[in-house]
């Protein structure tokens, strides 16, 4: 949808009343719609690295099993019709038109009472109610930040799933692992099934919580036998074989929670037969995507965690690489920095198109203490032409958030894209 319609802009500008975390506005926001959460069933998704991609496999697989199914993720990486789908198709502009004219008068009537409605909560309920209007049978929703305060959680799913946890948000979530671990951990419901792959201090916060909550946990073991493709992830679990459509080590661990997660749910014995096909067909672009005939790898990691596990891929399947690297500054720039310095030939490092931007200077200091071929490029697109230009015989990697992949994605769509 386009940025510059009507709508849409009132609904950006929601964002002036930043990030609060608590449910109050959503509950009251949903009351007021007639609780459209409430009119499907449910699968809710916490964690810090691999959450839209779990998310993504568990609604293929549901789709697979005949359900009709919705899925709200965030954020997007070109419009914001990405984030909300049903069976893989983007709601419409004309249908996030009528969502937004059905919303809007209720969040400005409760702005009048002091009720300030974020970008994020509005957002939120309209999935919820196209899901209802379009008559979803099962949605998989991803937490946006955090999860005990996070407007998703609203709703009482059928299982829980939080993937790996790991630093992020401290100013928001706390500034230790346990904490952030706490906050991910809100999620879990009374003796509702819970499904994580955590490991040391993060599980115990999680087992805490799901005893507390009287919630069976369920902790996935780690999947064998991975073989990486370009396009794809080949592993065995619990002595089966599987192919998820999606490439990358770590996706395999992805896929693990997602098999975990719908062998819970109470549909699992309709389910279970579709998961091959589910996970085969689930694609999330910018993970680790080659570009069909272009020597370009698009990722969206952000954390130092993910850059390791995307370090550690690349390093596997393509060896060396050029890397155009720009990242928000509340990031751990130096481990992300550390990280990528062990596929980089070269870094070239710019200035996402956000004010949020680190400033190239402080990443150049970071990058600078791991690798010696460092350029500095602040205009985005001019980074990636340089990129195209220094690679020679290598792949150019573009990381460093969902921003970079945007900025990539429209250079990519304004030039001739004749390399």
């Amino acid at each position: 949808m386009d940025n510059d319609d009507e709508l849409l802009k009132w609904l950006y500008g929601l964002s002036v009343h930043g990030i609060k975390l608590g449910l109050t506005n959503t509950t009251e926001l949903l009351n007021r719609l007639g609780n459209p959460q409430n009119s499907f069933r449910k699968v809710h998704v916490a964690g810090t690295d691999g959450k839209g991609s779990t998310c993504v496999m568990m609604a293929s697989i549901l789709k697979e099993s005949g359900f009709k199914t919705g899925l709200y993720t965030s954020p997007h990486i070109i419009e914001f019709n990405e984030r909300i789908s049903i069976d893989g198709v983007n709601v419409s502009d004309e249908e996030v038109r009528t969502l937004v004219s059905v919303i809007r008068p209720i969040v400005e009537d409760m702005g009048k009472a002091g009720m300030q409605c974020t970008f994020f909560e509005v957002t939120t309920a309209m999935a919820f109610l196209h899901f209802r209007e379009n008559d979803v049978d099962y949605a998989v929703i991803e937490v946006g930040m955090g999860g005990r305060f996070d407007a998703t959680n609203v709703i009482t799913p059928d299982v829980s799933v939080i993937t790996t946890i790991s630093m992020e948000h401290t100013e928001y979530l706390g500034d230790t692992l346990d904490k952030i671990a706490g906050e991910k951990a809100g999620i879990i419901k009374e003796r509702i099934p819970v499904v994580t792959n955590n490991e040391g201090m993060a599980y115990d916060v999680i087992f805490k919580k799901a005893l507390e909550k009287g919630a069976q946990l369920f902790k996935v073991p780690d999947p064998q036998s991975i073989t990486l493709t370009q396009d794809s992830t080949i592993f065995t679990y619990k002595g089966n074989d599987y192919t998820v459509g999606i490439p990358g080590k770590y996706q395999a661990d992805n896929a693990c929670l997602a098999i975990e997660a719908m062998s819970q749910i109470p549909y699992a014995s309709k389910v279970i037969p579709h998961i091959h096909d589910g996970l085969k067909k689930a694609r999330w672009p910018c993970r680790m995507q080659k570009l069909d005939d272009l020597p370009i790898i698009l990722d969206v990691t952000h954390t130092k965690a993910g850059s390791k596990a995307l370090a550690e891929n690349i390093a596997k399947i393509y060896g060396k690489v050029t890397v155009v690297f720009g990242v928000l500054s509340d990031k751990d720039i130096s481990g992300i920095a550390e990280n990528l310095s062990t596929i980089a030939s070269k870094i070239i490092i710019t200035n996402p198109i956000s004010e949020r931007s680190a400033d190239p200077k402080v990443v150049k200091k970071a990058v600078k203490a791991k690798i010696a071929d460092v350029t500095v490029e602040p205009n985005i697109y001019d980074a990636f032409d340089k990129g195209m230009e220094m690679r020679g015989d290598e792949l150019l990697l573009i990381t460093g958030s969902f921003i970079m992949a945007e900025d990539a994605l429209k250079w990519l769509k304004w030039t001739s894209a004749g390399f």
